[in-house]
């Protein structure tokens, strides 16, 4: 089924009556359920443990991941995924390293329930490093590098795309990030800069005097990904 109309509140993540229980606490779209485990089962047989690292996430929670970031109590990276010194950036520089990797409440393709990350759970057992979800875990000699190359094969057979494949000065490059296209294609022509702008305006995300006066700015090059 292609959803025709989203209400305001679900591409928001304030509301979303359609979501199933995907197994160990994940949530998705009940019309992505089904293709996932197809696809799930598919890289099973080719030796690939395709798993769930995260998939719908709130407003809630997401703003409680941006702060704390805001706030220090989680790393801040580069494009390139190398940590930075929190103290030595500035408020605005903050804001960018925060959105190069986390969505602002309110713009996060997690919360339509159509987008997961993915890894591959064995091979990084196996590798026994400290999986920090990076594009070089996903690149030649990474723990998910054969996932990696599964998925460019074989996930569009069953409806999946990655909406951050290029880095345009927007979203970094997530490999591990999977859309389910012809269900969250309703969710991207729902949104609207005055709808996300009410919800900061509402919401408690720290930094707001910082991120309200650029806001249109950062709604064209992080949610809609359109870069610099």
């Amino acid at each position: 089924m292609v959803m025709n109309q989203v209400s305001e509140k679900a591409w928001l993540g304030q509301h979303n009556d359609y979501l199933v229980d995907a197994g160990n606490g994940h949530r998705l779209h009940r019309d992505v359920i089904s293709p996932f485990l197809a696809m799930q089962d598919a890289a099973q047989k080719d030796g690939i443990d395709l798993q769930l690292v995260s998939s719908f996430r709130d407003f809630d929670r997401q703003t409680a991941i941006f702060n704390r970031k805001w706030a220090g109590q989680a790393q801040l990276l580069d494009t390139n995924g190398d940590e930075l010194p929190f103290e030595a950036l500035s408020d605005n520089e903050k804001l960018h390293s925060i959105l190069t990797w986390s969505a602002l409440p309110g713009g996060s393709r997690h919360h339509w329930g159509t987008d997961i990350d993915v890894y591959d759970r064995a091979a990084v057992h196996n590798w026994g490093g400290k999986f920090n979800l990076v594009e070089s875990e996903y690149l030649s000699g990474g723990p998910c590098h054969a996932l990696s190359c599964w998925l460019a094969d074989n996930m569009e057979q069953f409806g999946f795309y990655r909406p951050f494949s290029v880095n345009t000065g927007g979203v970094a490059v997530e490999p591990w990030h999977l859309s389910f296209r012809n269900t969250a294609c309703a969710f991207e022509n729902a949104r609207h800069l005055d709808g996300f702008t009410k919800a900061i305006e509402q919401s408690d995300i720290e930094g707001k005097t910082c991120i309200l006066p650029q806001l249109p700015s950062l709604y064209n090059r992080y949610v809609l990904n359109k870069g610099l």
